[in-house]
């Protein structure tokens, strides 16, 4: 394809910024006048700590983060937050609520189930994780050190609409696949994180945003990078940080405001998802999995019924220069990712090969 580039579908990493990554790649060799590259600098030096604290500085900025909460720019993932949020919080009353609604909160569960006693608050599976519990279903314990959910649920679909309501029992939301595309009101949060990987940086980097109180109560047995206290007090550099992905991160929040920042990009991404989801309504081949109400405006899945028809659908929709358009290999059928980094343009050309393959089969 030479230096096309396709329509890049995948749930993660995913498509960043065309800009973004024409600006890294013309500062590749030499950082403003540097002489070096930023994969190259000492985390220690002048030129990488006036990165680091931009970057967070914006990132606080544009997500609205207020006093009393820690932005933290961390490694090992998501997943190494379904230790760390046990490990530091469940010592206050050795119990937490899960709400399971797919599959990364169903680690979670289980991950945390080693160190305390774990509540099922809410789970979806008994329809296939296709909705999202409302609030008079969930099973809240008042005795909870914590109550964690997903925010999006990037294989099934689905997304909360909704913040749930504990009474003063601290929430812990892993907010990967929806972080930045709406607005968020931080204070209602214990901890919100997030991998980087489909809204913010290349993988590498997870982004933890924490309540300052919260931390210092950990298990006794926590290890030492796995405790929000040891990274609050050195400032997320207690070792060396992911620098090149909080760099490209810095590079994002730009390109983020320059969109008119997280109340921009809702409407922006709002608009590409209803786009998306009216032309599978209307198609007589396609269903959406998710139930209305519950819809991800991040993750759209879809499929025919038939198995051989999907993997027609997606063999002939990488021919016409989409990529990464199969479903996961749990569900199976479609699943169309537009983070915030698709353009409009890509769903719009989505849409119409959606309309095409229907009316031909």
């Amino acid at each position: 394809m030479g230096n096309e580039r396709v329509y890049n579908f995948s749930a993660g990493p995913s498509m960043l910024p065309l800009e973004v990554l024409e600006q890294a790649g013309s500062e590749i060799t030499n950082y403003q006048g540097s002489g070096m590259s930023v994969m190259e600098m000492s985390h220690r030096s002048k030129v990488f700590d006036q990165i680091f604290q931009d970057t967070q500085a914006k990132f606080r900025k544009l997500f609205h983060v207020p006093e009393g909460y820690k932005v933290l720019f961390l490694q090992g993932g998501a997943s190494a937050q379904f230790s760390m949020a046990p490990l530091n919080l469940i010592g206050k009353t050795g119990k937490a609520d899960y709400a399971v609604t797919g599959n990364f909160s169903n680690i979670a569960y289980k991950e945390a189930k080693k160190y305390g006693t774990i509540q099922l608050a809410a789970s979806s599976e008994d329809k296939g994780h296709t909705y999202i519990p409302s609030q008079d279903q969930l099973k809240l314990d008042p005795e909870a050190s914590y109550f964690y959910y997903c925010a999006n649920n990037t294989i099934y679909g689905t997304e909360w609409q909704y913040v749930p309501e504990t009474r003063g029992v601290p929430i812990v939301c892993d907010m990967s696949s929806d972080i930045l595309s709406r607005p968020v009101d931080v204070s209602k949060y214990g901890i919100i994180f997030a991998g980087a990987q489909k809204n913010m940086a290349p993988a590498g980097l997870t982004v933890v945003i924490i309540k300052e109180e919260l931390a210092g109560h950990e298990l006794p047995f926590t290890p030492l990078m796995m405790n929000y206290k040891t990274m609050i007090d050195k400032d997320s550099m207690y070792n060396t940080p992911p620098c090149w992905c909080i760099y490209i991160l810095g590079l994002v929040l730009d390109w983020l405001e320059s969109k008119g920042g997280v109340e921009g990009m809702e409407r922006i991404k709002h608009g590409k998802a209803q786009m998306l989801y009216d032309v599978i309504d209307s198609s007589r081949l396609f269903r959406c999995a998710a139930e209305p109400g519950s819809r991800s405006d991040m993750n759209v899945v879809f499929r025919t019924g038939d198995d051989e028809l999907d993997a027609k659908f997606v063999k002939e929709s990488v021919a016409a220069g989409f990529t990464n358009l199969k479903g996961h290999r749990s569900v199976g059928g479609m699943r169309a990712s537009i983070y915030n980094a698709m353009p409009a343009e890509g769903v719009e050309k989505l849409c119409d090969f959606i309309r095409s393959f229907d009316k031909n089969n």
